[in-house]
């Protein structure tokens, strides 16, 4: 069995991440792959040496998930990613495309998309293949690789009432990935949900209708050894009305050994204010940075971002830096950056480890173990005349 990883890799402003289970299964959470040149890396590369392909030759994940339909979360599908029954997939051409084995995918995030957002043709194709899905489903049941979807979230107005085979629902754990029930690995689906009031119609955007998912990931005799937190571009009021409200008596839902911070360490995701109009004077909401807060011993907060820097843009932000860092602080734990690591000029993915202990970063680990071999080596060689 192999070592879980969970990757981030660096995508500037937007989100790209990978995790690996020990049983060889890869779940793929959004993507955003530009055309590789000055100061942008060759992300699409580094996916495809971790992936492996099928008895077709075929390169795959197990299971791809689109938090929300915004570009910098999609960017590339429809160039890199095949879409449509694997009985199309073409047999010679340009490198193979990769398939989508099973989607993890939310019908509100497209219903609440806001009328003056355009989607793109990357998160219309997202839409159209997870519809061949579904409908595949009601016409023929079960489904094979290629072909498999699980709905993330009950859908407006019962339109998902004949299909809940393959719903789960917000609060509901996930244990299957692409059909396969694995003891090592669940994921409890924290949002999006239905909208409770009219309060909630209105604020429920589609940032707001992000999936929010705990993975908790195991090795061993340890089945959550690690558990990451995975929000999208969920905003403030999530946060604050919908999460913390639910859980405060339940905090283990949000708890985490790794963050990636919503909205590529957005100051909207901490505060109703506007970081570029109130600047310092704009204030944390409390109940949001509590949601925000239920780190474990240890824990690390990964911005998905461009370079942090002291200036107003948004995302990402310099206080809402600080605010994680304070928070990694309070755990013993540490706040890392993609687009600094392990340095501005060539960024490179950020692989950590799953062990029984916990979550390791992958960089650390290799050095340790090189040392250590290093010492071993010098410990061997016999000793020089000058040292006698």
């Amino acid at each position: 069995m192999a070592t879980p990883q969970i990757i981030f890799f660096p995508v500037g402003n937007g989100d790209m991440t990978l995790i690996k289970l020990s049983n060889g299964q890869t779940i793929l959470i959004d993507i955003n792959i530009r055309a590789p040149g000055e100061g942008v890396r060759d992300v699409l590369k580094d996916l495809r040496e971790k992936l492996s392909e099928d008895e077709e030759g075929r390169p795959y994940v197990d299971v791809m998930v689109l938090s929300h339909p915004d570009q910098d979360h999609c960017r590339g599908l429809v160039e890199h990613f095949h879409l449509g029954s694997l009985f199309d997939y073409p047999v010679k051409g340009e490198a193979s495309k990769i398939v989508i084995r099973e989607m993890w995918s939310s019908p509100l995030v497209y219903r609440r998309a806001s009328k003056t957002h355009t989607l793109s043709d990357d998160a219309k194709a997202w839409n159209t293949e997870a519809k061949r899905r579904v409908q595949l489903f009601k016409d023929e049941g079960a489904l094979e690789d290629g072909d498999r979807i699980q709905i993330m979230g009950e859908d407006a107005d019962g339109k998902t009432d004949d299909v809940m085979e393959i719903v789960i629902k917000a609060g509901e754990r996930i244990t299957n990935v692409a059909g396969k029930s694995y003891e090592n690995f669940s994921a409890l689906l924290l949002a999006p949900r239905n909208a409770e009031s009219d309060e909630d119609a209105e604020e429920l955007t589609k940032n707001e209708s992000s999936v929010i998912i705990n993975y908790s990931i195991g090795t061993g005799a340890t089945p959550d050894a690690v558990k990451f937190l995975s929000a999208g571009d969920a905003e403030v009021y999530i946060w604050d009305k919908k999460l913390w409200s639910r859980y405060k008596n339940q905090p283990e839902a949000l708890e985490y050994d790794l963050l990636s911070t919503p909205h590529h360490c957005s100051w909207h995701t901490l505060s109703y204010d506007s970081w570029s109009g109130k600047g310092e004077e704009a204030k944390v909401c409390e109940n949001a940075r509590k949601a925000l807060s239920q780190t474990r011993a240890g824990a690390y907060i990964v911005a998905s971002s461009n370079k942090i820097v002291d200036d107003k843009n948004d995302p990402p932000c310099i206080r809402a830096e600080r605010e994680y860092k304070s928070i990694a602080k309070d755990a013993d734990g540490t706040f890392l950056n993609t687009a600094i690591h392990p340095c501005e000029k060539n960024p490179e993915p950020m692989t950590f480890e799953v062990h029984g202990g916990g979550v390791k970063p992958a960089w650390k680990t290799r050095s340790a173990a090189a040392a250590t071999s290093a010492a071993a080596a010098i410990g061997t060689q016999p000793l020089s005349h000058g040292s006698e």
